[in-house]
């Protein structure tokens, strides 16, 4: 069964307790907004810490530190 929501003045609307549960969607989640042939698609956003650990099969995290100051060092 599909829920339905209310959009404000704002454009503001509330997503259903049942589906930010399922999804993990808590305050401050940011939500990606696709615009899709079949209508608006909200996605939670990947952040940082969702992505930890997603490169250890290609370096260290001592390796990747020292990769990342290099970077910084060069955009500064």
């Amino acid at each position: 069964m599909d829920d339905e929501v209310i959009v404000t003045r704002k454009g503001q609307t509330t997503i259903p307790i049942k589906l930010r549960e399922k999804y993990n969607i808590e305050e401050g989640t940011r939500l990606q907004v696709t615009d899709t042939d079949n209508g608006i698609l909200l996605r939670p956003k990947q952040s940082t810490l969702d992505l930890a650990g997603s490169g250890a099969k290609y370096a260290s995290p001592d390796q990747m530190k020292r990769l990342l100051e290099k970077l910084r060092d060069l955009d500064a």
